[in-house]
């Protein structure tokens, strides 16, 4: 078991900005959530929420930094962690297949509408029948669809 001069030792080979963080936000109270800085929070009274005191792009630092010095698990929870980051890739998820581009209306209804015209060419021997019986349309209120 490491002893507390071991910590002091280590505490003076981290970069000043680790130090300042662990000064502001030590390890045994950064993992309560009221506490997080990398969190955003609810003020208890006026219940607006407020931004984390860390923007992703610094959390980022910080976890990179601290993974180069060994302390990364002393860090807050954070989406920007290794470990985070590695179970998002392996368990996250994964496209099954490429998505088709949307392309222009006409490309997307073409296969539709070129069925619709086989469909009514097929059926036209049947309605230029009707039509001609009909006296050339008379009666006929709307064309047949």
């Amino acid at each position: 078991m490491a002893t507390s001069a071991d910590f002091i030792r280590l505490a003076q080979t981290l970069p000043p900005r680790l130090t300042r963080f662990f000064a502001r936000y030590p390890p045994n109270t950064a993992n309560d959530v009221v506490k997080n800085p990398f969190k955003p929070t609810i003020h208890p009274v006026t219940k607006k929420w407020h931004n984390p005191v860390y923007s992703l792009r610094r959390q980022k630092e910080l976890v990179v930094l601290a993974r180069d010095h060994g302390v990364e698990d002393l860090l807050p929870p954070t989406i920007k962690k290794t470990a985070v980051r590695e179970k998002r890739a392996l368990e996250g998820p994964k496209m099954k297949k490429m998505m088709a581009p949307k392309g222009k209306e006409w490309e997307r209804t073409l296969k539709g509408r070129l069925e619709m015209r086989e469909k009514a060419m097929r059926g036209m021997p049947n309605l230029i029948e009707r039509w001609r019986k009909a006296g050339h349309g008379r009666g006929w209120t709307e064309w047949p669809r």
